[in-house]
């Protein structure tokens, strides 16, 4: 682990959409930059103005939710303050590209900085943008560059997979084609989704609910003996004990590679276009 004075030199900085349990952002000194949802045109700060607990009941009322990312001179106000606490180089990890202009924002931020900031875009999102974020922190001192190098290498081998209770929420959002979204309402199908390339994709698709976690847990067990030591986070948005649960069974079922499990709920944002339902599994190179 680098000294305090390095991680002072060197910040890291990312976006809500990591999901990062609190007691990680403090340990690892990381910076969040939130995001917005837009509740019937009001918006809120996730993780400052909104919770996730609180979005499940607005989703369930029906309201009109949307989502936005921050603007550059969000990121410029956080570079400016980190780089006045001490840092001399930034590296910046947010969720992919191809879900979010948020990386291009930070991009933008990035150009006028007092600081050199590397940006990464994770390609990836919940806490396999987490654990990206993680490896930065880890990073050796005041190497901007090393510890771009090792978020983006771990965002690469991470894999992503959840179920939700229904296509609608991606679908109203743009994150899943209509034409996948359309089969999988017509047909009463429960698909598992994950990231590739970026982007979100059907993976499988599944007849109930309760058959696509049971694939979940099928393909990340066949994905983590592949692994020699691996981290696992589980995601859910306002179900707890499910996750709970699920990640006990992960816990007894995924072998002695296993370093640790972390339970987090999604962020606001991407739980604002998967609905409630959703259940998650991460998992990640240790």
């Amino acid at each position: 682990m680098p000294s305090a004075r390095e991680r002072r030199e060197l910040a890291v900085v990312t976006d809500s959409t990591a999901s990062l349990p609190a007691a990680l952002v403090e340990a690892a000194d990381v910076v969040v930059v939130p995001l917005q949802v837009v509740v019937d045109g009001v918006a809120y700060r996730e993780g400052v103005d909104l919770s996730p607990a609180r979005l499940v009941e607005v989703l369930r009322s029906g309201a009109t939710v949307t989502t936005s990312q921050p603007g550059p001179e969000a990121f410029a106000r956080v570079y400016a303050r980190v780089a006045a606490r001490g840092a001399r180089a930034i590296v910046s990890v947010h969720l992919s590209g191809e879900l979010s202009g948020t990386v291009t924002a930070a991009e933008l931020a990035a150009q006028s900085a007092g600081v050199p900031v590397h940006v990464v875009d994770s390609r990836t999102v919940g806490m396999a943008l987490g654990f990206a974020v993680l490896a930065a922190a880890r990073s050796a001192g005041a190497d901007g560059d090393a510890a771009a190098r090792a978020a983006l290498a771990r965002a690469a081998g991470s894999t992503v997979l959840f179920a939700v209770d229904s296509l609608e929420h991606l679908r109203r959002g743009g994150r899943l084609g209509p034409v996948a979204a359309a089969f999988g309402t017509l047909l009463g199908l429960r698909p598992v989704l994950g990231v590739r390339n970026g982007r979100l994709d059907v993976i499988e698709k599944a007849r109930t609910a309760g058959r696509a976690r049971e694939r979940i847990v099928e393909l990340i067990v066949a994905d983590v003996a592949r692994r020699d030591r691996f981290d696992l986070a589980v995601h859910h948005l306002g179900q707890p004990e499910v996750a709970a649960a699920f990640a006990e069974r992960l816990t007894a079922t995924c072998g002695a590679g296993l370093r640790s499990v972390h339970v987090a709920e999604i962020s606001a944002v991407v739980g604002a276009h998967v609905g409630p339902g959703l259940l998650a599994v991460v998992a990640a190179d240790a």
